[in-house]
């Protein structure tokens, strides 16, 4: 089973986010903060994250910084999932290593639909 991660410090969006990824048959680990998305990330190893960018302790960019400089977690999928949507918000996620940003308010379908997209391309 896949294994996804995802860090927000909102819990009502965390567990919807997570609720829809065991729907469609993914393995969720749901944190509330940077320094727990960094530390499960290393422990675990998921094949994907999915990051708000605003969290406490570290925020989404950095914490896709970090796992982009740790050899173990380097190839790892990352979406950045985020109320920050101006320009150089999206521009900072993507120079940080994100592989996708997807704003809110958001169709949890849509981003399902986009973690599946991003998985089966690295898999092909």
């Amino acid at each position: 089973m896949t294994v996804v991660l995802v860090a927000d410090d909102d819990a009502d969006i965390r567990d919807l986010v997570a609720f829809k990824l065991e729907q469609a048959g993914f393995e969720v680990i749901a944190v509330g903060d940077g320094p727990a998305a960094v530390e499960q990330a290393a422990l675990r190893h998921p094949a994907l994250a999915v990051l708000d960018v605003s969290m406490p302790g570290l925020s989404g960019i950095d914490v896709c910084r970090i796992l982009r400089g740790e050899p173990a977690t380097a190839d790892m999928l990352i979406i950045m999932l985020t109320a920050r949507v101006q320009e150089q918000d999206v521009e900072g996620g993507f120079s940080a290593g994100a592989d996708d940003y997807v704003t809110k308010p958001f169709s949890p379908r849509e981003l399902v639909s986009r973690i599946q997209a991003l998985l089966s391309r690295t898999r092909a």
